[in-house]
């Protein structure tokens, strides 16, 4: 099948200086986007070491990472942030987000942890694939507050999970087939706090995916981003080859998972 993709990084229109950062390795069908925290330097190394541990470890493995491969160099990077941390930054908290797209031949598979967050553009209607780890998602799935009054909440970039953080840390999996013409968007909370749900969806309906990225930057640094902006858009193609097997109608998201690196 054949697979591509736009990616951006930026400070926003508030910060100064980048927390964020990101993979974009479309030949192995492997995305991923992490949102350091811990201020300065702390947040920038913690989703550093995450790219560069997964890079690293492609490397190792001849350029591809299998599933299992995959999940071994997240737990490898949550080793490295603590480390860091604990010989850097005694006693400061220093972790990062992550979200993770994997795509091998017809079925992908989201791996987060965190409020950096997956979606799926899918027969023109945008689907959320993620939860955000977070208090206020908390509060929400409790009935305590609905999904308007979350966005707005004072808790609301107050996350419950991340990278580096646990000896242990607890990553939520989804996995589902791909479908010829399917469109998958990976971002950090930077974008998902600026825009609606049907703003996006109606952004990523359009044509190129490059040119959709730069709507999505320029209509984020309008709003006035407070925090920084990074965005994946992932293109599967029309023309994909499929196997002989019956092709599965509908939703083919499966339900969550967890594992425990």
């Amino acid at each position: 099948m054949r697979l591509s993709s736009a990616q951006f990084t930026h400070t926003g229109a508030v910060r100064d200086h980048n927390e964020d950062a990101y993979l974009s390795f479309p030949e192995d069908g492997l995305w991923v986007v992490a949102d350091g925290m811990g201020g300065h330097q702390a947040g920038d190394v913690a989703s550093q070491l995450i790219c560069d541990t997964v890079t690293s470890e492609r490397l190792r493995h001849g350029n591809a990472l299998a599933n299992e491969d995959l999940k071994r160099a997240f737990l490898l990077a949550n080793e490295r942030i603590r480390q860091y941390g604990e010989q850097q930054h005694p006693g400061a908290t220093m972790g990062s987000t992550l979200v993770a797209l994997k795509i091998v031949d017809d079925r992908y598979q989201v791996l987060w942890i965190g409020d950096s967050r997956a979606y799926l553009l899918r027969n023109g209607r945008l689907q959320r694939l993620s939860r955000d780890h977070s208090q206020v998602a908390d509060l929400v799935e409790q009935g305590v507050l609905s999904e308007e009054e979350a966005e707005s909440h004072p808790l609301s970039n107050v996350i419950t999970r991340a990278l580096g953080v646990e000896d242990e840390p607890v990553i939520d999996v989804v996995e589902g087939e791909v479908l010829p013409g399917d469109r998958f968007l990976l971002c950090t909370d930077g974008i998902s706090k600026e825009f609606e749900l049907q703003e996006l969806e109606a952004l990523l309906a359009g044509e190129p995916i490059d040119d959709i990225n730069q709507a999505i930057r320029h209509s984020a640094l309008v709003k006035g981003c407070r925090d920084n902006i990074t965005s994946i858009i992932v293109q599967v193609d029309h023309q994909m080859a499929w196997s002989d097997r019956p092709a599965v109608q509908g939703d083919s998201t499966l339900p969550l998972g967890q594992w425990n690196v």
